[in-house]
């Protein structure tokens, strides 16, 4: 009874808290078409802090208020797995998709995609976790408080530069959805979207107080560590607003937005949250966390040669970038 409980729990963690960033997202896209922004700043920009608010808010929740070494564990995995799974399985699988795809007859099998914006992005995230990187090889508590305080800057700096007006070529443009609170007015009011846009934000920090509980009471039940069921699991939940949108745009031929739905995140998720583990903890980081943080610099550091070399992503060689995920997942249930 003890471990249904606690796996209900779970599921009821993952449903909450996809249900608020559901609310969350829906509302700020509204939010940025009714302040006049372009869609290309609020998807890059809105849409990508809304579907990384989970991963975001488990951390707070866990480092901030929790009572014990295993809450800071969960908080911690939860930092370092979301670019982790992100870079290793996400676009891994968006490269597969685009195969299979290409295979049914309904797209190419190329990426149509501005490199440019991708490198840009990449690069970012390349710079704030080595950053992070270096901070676990350093035991200063200044240093680390200063880490924390450049790489917000430096994610300030990536938002400028995301609203700077394009220079580009072929802007996609998307279909909003109606609000969720307010599905048959065309244009929703400021205060309906505000109060949907609350809501969803407390759904967030509910579900990630619930995903916090259960992790700990199942790695106590199972003597597993939490820091690896956050690392694995955490990631894998609160990833699906990101993988189900660049899905659906990637069968939908709009790619840029499939990619920078990702690439956007993981930059939010290499500076942001890491800063707020810098501020928070010791940033002692475990072995088995260590290890998720060099696989993931080596997965984007192929991402970018593969651009440098040969001007764009192969399908087939970005997809293989899934062997890191599926060898450190086979790693950990054999030890």
């Amino acid at each position: 009874m003890t471990v249904l409980y606690y796996v209900l729990l779970f599921l009821v963690s993952v449903a909450v808290t996809l249900g608020g960033c559901a609310l969350f997202t829906n509302a700020i896209e509204w939010l940025g078409k009714r302040l006049g922004i372009s869609e290309g700043a609020v998807g890059s920009i809105f849409a990508a802090i809304g579907t990384t608010l989970p991963e975001t808010s488990i951390p707070i929740i866990a480092i901030f208020f929790g009572e014990s070494m295993e809450e800071v564990e969960v908080g911690l995995g939860a930092i370092l797995g979301a670019p982790f799974m992100l870079s290793t399985l996400v676009l891994p699988i968006l490269a597969i998709l685009v195969l299979l795809y290409a295979r049914a007859g309904k797209r190419t099998d190329r990426f149509h995609l501005d490199y440019r914006e991708v490198l840009t992005d990449l690069t970012f995230f390349m710079i704030g976790y080595f950053v992070a990187l270096g901070c676990a090889f350093v035991p200063s508590r200044l240093i680390h408080l200063v880490a924390a305080g450049g790489l917000i800057c430096l994610y300030i700096y990536y938002m400028k530069l995301k609203f700077a007006p394009s220079t580009g070529d072929g802007e996609e443009t998307g279909e909003l959805d109606p609000l969720i609170f307010d599905k048959h007015a065309a244009i929703p009011s400021h205060p309906m979207i505000a109060l949907q846009a609350f809501l969803g934000l407390g759904g967030l920090i509910l579900g990630a107080h619930l995903f916090v509980m259960a992790a700990e009471s199942m790695a106590g039940l199972f003597s597993m560590s939490p820091l690896i069921l956050a690392l694995l699991i955490a990631p894998l939940a609160t990833e699906l607003p990101e993988m189900s949108n660049s899905f659906l745009w990637l069968y939908r031929k709009k790619d840029r937005l499939a990619v920078a739905n990702v690439t956007g995140a993981m930059v939010f998720q290499g500076t942001l949250p890491v800063s707020l583990g810098l501020i928070g903890t010791e940033w002692v980081i475990a072995q088995s966390a260590l290890t998720t943080m060099i696989l993931a610099v080596q997965a984007v550091g192929l991402c970018m040669l593969q651009i440098l070399i040969g001007g764009r992503w192969r399908p087939w060689l970005l997809g293989a970038g899934s062997l890191f995920y599926i060898g450190y997942t086979l790693y950990l249930y054999a030890h």
